[in-house]
């Protein structure tokens, strides 16, 4: 399996990991913050699937176009405006499943070279496809173990009580 197929696999089971991590998740499980400057699982998971709608984006300008610009976007704007404090967790996990399937879709399609074809990302600089594949896949990685920590936490103040 080359590299690009396995960082592709990765990709794909994205929301199986992050499913796994829900599983149980429901009431005041999903707005519990271990603090007010941190985010809920209700807020992680609307990050999660407008991040995805991102990636999709940059994706396809970056299969499609030559050296485009890649806009970065505040994801704290993005929370308070989009209304992640009252979204829906499961809605935003069937947002995340179906966009990361589509994206997955996309991208098995394309040649290894489409991989090497690059944008400028406004804050990161020159990013390749599938330096944004991999900066993908670990934001999603690494927001499923904030979401297992977030839950630890709250079953110990659970039982604190």
């Amino acid at each position: 399996m080359s590299d690009i197929a396995a960082l592709l696999e990765r990709f794909r089971r994205g929301p199986e990991l992050l499913a796994v991590v829900l599983t149980g998740v429901f009431g005041e499980e999903e707005d519990f913050r271990p603090a007010p400057n941190k985010w809920s699982a209700r807020q992680i998971m609307a990050h999660l699937a407008d991040s995805e709608l991102v990636c999709a984006h940059r994706c396809r300008q970056i299969a499609a176009e030559d050296n485009p610009t890649l806009i970065a976007f505040d994801q704290e704007l993005w929370a308070r405006n989009l209304n992640y404090a009252v979204r829906k967790p499961k809605q935003s996990l069937e947002s995340f499943r179906r966009l990361r399937a589509e994206n997955h879709e996309l991208l098995i399609g394309l040649p290894e070279s489409a991989f090497e074809r690059a944008g400028n990302h406004t804050e990161a600089g020159r990013m390749t496809l599938g330096a944004l594949v991999e900066r993908n896949v670990q934001h999603t990685e690494s927001h499923a173990r904030q979401l297992q920590v977030l839950r630890e936490e709250y079953k110990k103040v659970k039982s604190a009580k």
